[in-house]
């Protein structure tokens, strides 16, 4: 296991055309470049909400869909930890076994006491499905659960689609808090399959978080973006 950087066998970073093509076209015609608002470019926070939720979704139309721009998909999680632990500071923050290492430093550096759910099976590699929803209805309402939309990190595995409709109705019946965190999408299945998880879950208009990063899918680490 390692940090998430593709290399190619010569041991290089390979760079996208999609990105190198945008790097061009941004350094052929300069432009200013003013502070930005609070809640980030309009233009990049609008796309993103596009990519994430679809672009004909309704609940774009309806407004319901809050974007705010941050430094990477850290910073995404920091800002959404710390704004849920203002609001609900009794609550305890669930992490898959395993995750991410900086999915608990992160909302324990916002306050937030974190425990671990039931996931990966290394006896079948697959998911513990059974053991994970029983635990998930065991929980209080308003427990915020860290989830992996696709991609799993660490491990790569993922929930089918029927999975994924079972632990969200678990969601909403408990009134759990779902925070879903899509650092890889479009590299699992494609860009809409991949965002099956989040946009199923604002379709059952469940209110969550999404932190999203583009680090990974656009092999730009140097200049983290994320929403």
């Amino acid at each position: 296991m390692s940090i998430g950087i593709y290399f190619d066998d010569e041991g290089r970073m390979p760079v996208l055309e999609s990105v190198s093509r945008a790097e061009t076209a941004r350094a052929a015609a300069p432009a200013p470049s003013p502070y930005l608002p609070m809640e980030g470019l309009d233009v990049y926070r609008s796309a993103v909400q596009h990519l994430l939720f679809g672009k004909g979704n309704p609940a774009l139309a309806q407004g319901r869909i809050v974007t705010v721009q941050t430094l990477g998909g850290s910073g995404a999680l920091k800002v959404g930890a710390d704004f849920l632990h203002r609001w609900f500071p009794e609550a305890r923050a669930y992490v898959s076994d395993p995750t991410w290492d900086n999915h608990r430093g992160i909302f324990e550096g916002a306050g937030f006491e974190v425990g671990t759910y039931p996931y990966y099976d290394p006896a079948t590699v697959g998911v513990k499905f059974d053991e994970m929803t029983a635990f998930f209805n065991t929980l209080p309402e308003n427990s915020v659960l860290i989830l992996h939309p696709c991609c799993h990190n660490p491990t790569g595995v993922d929930m089918s689609e029927r999975q994924w409709d079972e632990v969200l109705q678990i969601i909403k019946t408990r009134k759990l808090i779902p925070f879903m965190d899509i650092a890889y999408q479009g590299f699992g299945g494609d860009l809409d399959s991949d965002a099956y998880a989040v946009r199923k879950a604002v379709e059952m208009d469940l209110p969550l978080f999404v932190s999203n990063s583009f680090s990974k899918t656009c092999r730009s680490t140097a200049n983290a973006s994320a929403a």
